[in-house]
């Protein structure tokens, strides 16, 4: 089943996390994953939100986006995310019935 997964992101040191989104796409495009959104600019149209970035992305399912969090060449690249912002991110199973 797919599943989605959002990354909230709030920047706390600009250079190391610019280190890892230089990288990010090289990374994420070895995965079956699909990078759907990747805001500095969401709006929270109800309720707070006090996060810099927002990032959509889609998997074929829950081992595929186990298979990329986990590999060895995205943890290399997660240590500057994890200096460079407070990142909390949600995995959300697709609506039944659709691919």
């Amino acid at each position: 089943m797919t599943v989605y997964a959002v990354g909230q992101i709030k920047i706390k040191n600009k250079a190391e996390y610019d280190q890892y989104a230089a990288k990010f796409m090289d990374v994420f495009s070895k995965f079956e994953g699909r990078l759907l959104a990747a805001d500095f600019e969401a709006t929270a149209v109800m309720g707070d939100w006090d996060r810099d970035r927002l990032v959509l992305m889609e998997f074929p399912d829950k081992a595929a986006f186990t298979e990329w969090a986990t590999s060895p060449e995205y943890q290399e690249i997660a240590k500057h995310r994890d200096a460079g912002a407070d990142v909390t991110t949600i995995l959300a199973n697709a609506l039944e019935g659709t691919p």
